[in-house]
């Protein structure tokens, strides 16, 4: 395992829901230490699963992430567990993205789910449409300096 994956979730047809997306699309076009992939895999939740079967080191889920908090608010989560405690899940859906849907996907196909971390961005709106509120437009360019600071110490780690 090595490398960091960076990988942008979410639906662009539904507002700040599209955070992910576009935070993904932004940071791309930096140039970024080897070893980083940068993906958007929008609501694909079954490619996101197939491509953890090759884990990275560190694995970066950008999404929205309603939690009560004021619009354009950046969370950064650590999952308590891959599966949160629900063995039950219903299984990956070709065309949505259910995190722990996902990670059940990945043990049942014999993967092993990398550190994870999840950087959410509270939204103000997730009504059909597309674009970023202005709260969530504004989070983008401190969202991307959370995330290069994670794979800053994950290449810093790889180097020693």
């Amino acid at each position: 395992m090595n490398g960091v994956l960076v990988a942008g979730i979410g639906n662009i047809f539904f507002g700040d829901d599209g955070f992910g997306v576009e935070l993904v699309k932004r940071l791309s076009k930096q140039p970024l230490p080897p070893g980083v992939t940068v993906a958007d895999f929008g609501i694909r939740g079954v490619h996101l699963a197939f491509e953890l079967l090759s884990p990275p080191a560190l694995l970066i889920l950008v999404d929205a992430a309603a939690r009560g908090g004021v619009p354009g608010t950046l969370y950064l989560i650590e999952p308590e567990g891959p599966l949160n405690g629900r063995r039950g899940a219903m299984p990956a859906d070709p065309h949505g993205m259910d995190l722990n849907a996902v990670f059940l996907a990945v043990a049942q196909m014999g993967g092993r789910l990398p550190r994870t971390r999840i950087l959410g961005c509270e939204p103000d709106d997730t009504s059909a449409g597309m674009g970023l509120s202005v709260a969530v437009e504004r989070a983008i360019a401190p969202a991307i300096e959370m995330i290069l600071e994670l794979i800053e110490e994950v290449t810093s780690h790889a180097e020693t």
